[in-house]
């Protein structure tokens, strides 16, 4: 994404409070339970006044969404529609819009303070001739969404203990979020006082330390009603987020994808001191049907008492080693060790919690604490579920969402709710988890605003990052040292200055680890609590208006760009292995590109320690970061390299082998110009797999690359190319380039073509088959990288190479020009005649993204308008037309080539060996992809 290359500036800042204490539990105070109930846009279901009320848990919360009016409006001059009128839901942009309006909101409960934050990308105005010339060509209105600043940025997830708050006010304090960021004009100057500053806030420490917040940062808490803030968080998450939802079932999460049009009616179970039940029926819809005093309260209060443990997290802990059969009473205990299947009861089942301790002659302290702690824990989460599933049964529902402190991300509290909801609806439904359960409320007091600007993000317009560490600059502390996985805040954001010295707050690599980049899996798999589980543990949000689903995917739905699939733990491990064995040679690439200085060593032995930790947390728990795929892992890689300030740890490589293979360029064409069509259309498809070898991820292409010249493997590599190759649909391809005696040619409108690697791949390979196309009267349209990955190219170096190809060709020139690709300084236009006066254009786009993979549900807006014409797509390299795409299917025509640089890749795809060539054609009209090995 171009506009991720862009400062950004902290801009919205929402304060919630209370999520992971129930309100209705804060009966000790009920002067903090005046939630104002308010009417606003939506209609919230409200029963009579007995109805309010609950046995157990006592006045039920306000739920309708007060709208705050203290708070700056966005500046509505001016106001155009982005992109095509036509589009859908098309973005509105304010282009007076002031830079000082700031979201933040709070959720402060009582163990934990969740922080909401948005930080807006400062984008840019980019006016070069080429962009007007390909907005002309594209049909796009307003199509220079830099010009903007109202459009992209992140949403930031942050907790603290309550206990320490004013860690968290330093924090809001140290970034200066409440009043607009670091970056923001309004702190830099004398500015406006922050008297007249109101932040959302809700739960109850929204009024316990509503002075604190006054009196420290001069602030004003506006109160949010919880049970609202927790309801709409939930709808947006499951609306906007892909994998947000998921089951968990001995101890196997598996990723549920909700259709938005289908999400309501649903069962919100959110499970602080007590427990509410709620019935969302739609967007400020919704009724507190039920609830129990029995809840995360229940299990840390007894648990404290019976334990003697001094922290909730401690006594999750000692329920990971315990055994509940000597203190429960199982249906055995009763039976003699025999079921009772007559009504369906195995010998394992509690007849009885704690039932054993009635007919025992023991004191507490005859009886572990880990033992109790589990008894405990079953118990409270076996009532829960049940609880759960009789409300959901009595309102017909099959989906039930549970969330709230009492979770924490604990997988046997999960499953063992599961287990409950299964066991009672004999299977008839399933009970769900949210990766951003503990946000909930704060996400929600977020929302609350009077203007947001999230109301209609999609799903494919966030992109979920992962960062860790600092890079070694200096500046002012931008909160807490880092201190491990836990504390993920954003890319950029932690600072650490000791005296003259300057650190790097990540994790140290363990002593069992293989030294740099090396790890190996976590001796704790499974035996004890993960430490994050109970700290909320999620990415930065990106949240990025410009991406589309790509319009030609065949079934957007059905679409999955990963080709291998990594819930097979033996696939992990060896793609783990692969990119740990990498690390020293990207290592080393990464610091030459920065000058090899002593800082850039130190970035470079702190990126291998950041990006080997997160290694190690996915062996452990692969679904930690969401559903995990091949194209996830690199493209984390390419973050944690950014982290660290690599924003290009091939570029001098990259400009090498650019060099090299355009001053050979004229030769090659000079032999292909020689050549009949259908000689030079195999000869082009030959050169394009040769060329592909030069891949700097492939550790065998890197021990190539030390035995010959580029140019020497180049012609080595076209020399061996012998057909047939492992897939070889080229045969219809050519048929339908050139036709046959029962069919006509095709003759194609427009081409996108997905290139990979710079050097001989683009220059030897791709613009010979673009130069080819353009003869035919075919648009061609090359699609870059928004950003550096490895040493693929880019869409910003594409236009320069192009320039630089041009001088040598009146095909591509002529070309160039129409697509506003060549500027005066770029090229000496000579004064020979020209080939030909071709008007059809190459163009340049970016892709959206920084992998060497691709994710078709998320790209640039340019690339989908220039997807609107296309009628053949080539998808060429492993990153692209294998690791993700070998399996898609597209509304027009693709051609998929690519060489294979990785023996197992080649032995599980396509049956085959290391350097095998795949050419796989699926026409636009083929039902099916065609038929390939696996």
């Amino acid at each position: 994404m171009a506009n991720l290359r862009e400062r950004e500036d902290h801009r919205e800042l929402n304060i919630g409070i209370g999520g992971d204490l129930n309100i209705d539990n804060l009966a000790d105070d009920k002067s903090k339970l005046n939630f104002d109930t308010g009417k606003d846009r939506g209609s919230t279901v409200l029963g009579k006044e007995e109805q309010l009320r609950d046995k157990d848990m006592g006045p039920k919360a306000g739920s309708s969404i007060h709208r705050s009016l203290s708070r700056p409006q966005l500046d509505l001059s001016g106001a155009a529609i982005q992109g095509n009128f036509e589009e859908k839901d098309p973005a509105i942009l304010l282009p007076n819009q002031s830079d000082d309006i700031s979201h933040l909101a709070l959720d402060i409960g009582g163990s934990l303070i969740k922080l909401v934050y948005f930080s807006r990308h400062e984008n840019q105005p980019v006016n070069d001739r080429r962009r007007k010339i390909i907005k002309a060509r594209l049909g796009i209105t307003n199509f220079n969404r830099r010009s903007f600043p109202i459009l992209g940025g992140r949403l930031h997830f942050v907790k603290f203990e309550t206990a320490k708050i004013n860690e968290c006010l330093d924090f809001i304090y140290s970034k200066q979020l409440h009043r607009g960021g670091m970056d923001s004009r309004s702190w830099q100057t004398e500015g406006p006082n922050t008297e007249s500053t109101v932040i959302k806030a809700t739960g109850g420490g929204a009024y316990k330390f509503a002075d604190l917040f006054k009196d420290k940062l001069g602030i004003s808490i506006e109160k949010e009603d919880e049970m609202n803030c927790l309801v709409s968080g939930a709808n947006y998450l499951l609306k906007a987020i892909r994998h947000e939802a998921f089951t968990h079932m001995e101890g196997r999460k598996e990723f549920v994808q909700l259709d938005s049009n289908d999400l309501y009616p649903y069962l919100l179970v959110n499970i602080g001191s007590g427990v509410s039940i709620i019935k969302v029926d739609g967007e400020g819809v919704f009724e507190r049907v039920s609830g129990t005093n029995v809840g995360g309260g229940t299990y840390w209060g007894l648990g404290k008492l019976l334990t003697k443990c001094k922290s909730f997290d401690e006594l999750l802990e000692l329920s990971q080693r315990g055994d509940n059969r000597t203190i429960d009473m199982l249906v055995g205990d009763i039976y003699g060790g025999m079921d009772y299947s007559k009504i369906g009861l195995s010998a394992s089942t509690i007849a009885s919690s704690f039932g054993k301790a009635i007919s025992e002659n023991k004191e507490i302290d005859d009886y572990r604490p880990e033992d109790i702690s589990l008894s405990l824990l079953r118990m409270i989460s076996y009532n829960i579920g049940q609880i759960s599933y009789l409300n959901a049964l009595r309102f017909g529902l099959k989906r039930i969402f549970f969330g709230g402190f009492f979770i924490r991300g604990h997988a046997y509290t999960m499953d063992t709710i599961s287990f409950a909801v299964h066991f009672w609806s004999k299977g008839q439904a399933q009970a769900m988890f949210l990766r951003h359960e503990g946000f909930l409320g704060a996400l929600g007091a977020f929302l609350s605003y009077e203007k947001h600007g999230l109301d209609d993000l999609l799903v494919h317009q966030f992109v979920e990052r992962f960062p860790m560490g600092a890079p070694y600059i200096g500046g002012n502390v931008h909160g807490p040292p880092l201190g491990d996985l836990n504390e993920k805040i954003s890319w950029m954001e932690k600072f650490v200055l000791k005296g003259t010295e300057i650190t790097a707050p990540v994790p140290m690599l363990s002593p069992g680890t293989t030294g740099l980049g090396g790890f190996e899996v976590p001796s704790s798999r499974g035996d004890s609590l993960r430490p994050d589980a109970s700290k909320l543990n999620v990415g930065v949000l990106h949240l990025i208006p410009s991406l589309e689903v790509f319009p030609l995917l065949a079934d957007p739905k059905t679409y999955e760009p990963n080709t291998i699939d990594l819930s097979d733990h033996g696939e992990l491990e060896y793609w783990f292995k692969v990119l740990s064995e990498h690390m020293p040679d990207l290592v080393d690439k990464a610091v030459a590109s920065e000058g090899g200085t002593d800082d850039a060593k130190r970035r470079g032995d702190a990126f291998a320690r950041a990006f080997s930790a997160h290694l190690a947390r996915l062996m452990e728990e692969p679904s930690a970061y969401g559903k995990l795929g091949l194209a996830h892992l690199l493209e984390l890689r390419e973050e944690c390299l950014r982290e660290f300030h690599f924003h290009d740890a091939y570029r001098s490589i990259k400009q090498r082998e650019n060099e090299a293979s355009l001053a050979v360029l004229q030769d090659l064409l000079m032999e292909l110009d020689s050549m009949d069509e259908e000689s030079r259309l195999l000869t082009l498809i030959e050169g394009v797999l040769a060329a592909n070898i030069f891949d700097w991820g492939s550790r065998a292409c890197v021990d190539l690359y030390h035995k010959g010249t580029i140019i020497e493997i180049y012609r080595m590599s076209r020399d061996k190319m012998q057909r047939p190759w492992r897939v070889d649909d080229f045969d219809i391809f050519k048929e339908r380039m050139f036709g046959s005696a029962e069919k006509k040619p095709h003759k194609y409108k427009r081409a996108l073509l997905f290139v990979d690697n710079s050097g001989a791949d683009i220059v030897l390979g791709m613009l010979p088959l673009a130069r080819e196309l353009l003869r035919r009267g075919t648009e061609v349209v090359l699609v870059g990288n928004s950003l550096p990955a490895l040493n693929d190219v880019t869409a910003m170096e594409l236009p320069e190479i192009v320039a630089e190809a041009a001088k040598h060709c009146d095909i591509l020139r002529a070309a160039a020009e129409a697509g506003g690709l060549l500027v005066d300084a770029m090229i000496n236009v000579q004064d020979s005649p020209r080939e030909s006066s071709l008007s059809v254009p190459l163009m340049v786009v970016e892709n959206g993204c920084g992998s060497p993979c691709i994710d078709l549900r998320q790209v640039s807006s340019e690339l989908a308008a220039a997807a609107k014409d296309a009628d053949l797509i080539v998808l060429e390299g492993m990153g692209r037309a294998l690791h993700t795409n070998y399996n898609a299917t597209f509304k027009c025509d693709a051609l998929k080539v690519a060489m294979v640089k990785n023996q197992r890749l080649a032995a599980k795809l396509i049956n085959g060996n290391i350097y095998d060539s795949v050419c796989r054609f699926e026409a636009a009209t083929s039902p099916s992809p065609s038929l390939s090995f696996s």
